[in-house]
């Protein structure tokens, strides 16, 4: 990979789509995780795609239509402890899992969903 190419450059937009849409699909199979979520899930689905499209270096749509992602404070109304947490990171590794990317991709994206995941834990 090299440095000054984004991990949006290497796999593109179609491939985060897929990313995002394969998470929601893990999301309602979670009854923990669903609960969660509103019934359709397709309006987070489509802002956790735009915000990892900013965020793996492709247009920053997501600022430019809802501000700065602030997440911690989005997602402050939820109970978030380490046993939440491992059922987010179940469902995005699932995710990822299906995705046909090279190794050092996998775990650069991998290494942000572990840091995100973490940050987001707000209760013991």
């Amino acid at each position: 990979m090299n440095t000054s190419q984004t991990i949006y450059d290497l796999i593109g937009e179609e491939q985060i789509r897929l990313l995002t849409h394969y998470f929601y699909q893990e999301v309602a199979k979670n009854k923990d995780l669903k609960r969660l979520y509103p019934e359709d899930l397709l309006p987070a689905e489509n802002r956790l795609f735009l915000f990892l499209l900013q965020v793996f270096g492709g247009p920053e749509t997501y600022s430019e239509q809802r501000g700065h992602p602030r997440l911690r404070m989005r997602h402050a109304k939820w109970k978030i402890d380490a046993t939440m947490r491992d059922h987010w990171m179940t469902a995005m590794l699932s995710a990822l899992d299906k995705l046909s990317l090279e190794q050092n991709i996998k775990e650069a994206m991998l290494s942000y969903f572990v840091n995100a995941a973490n940050h987001m834990i707000n209760h013991a």
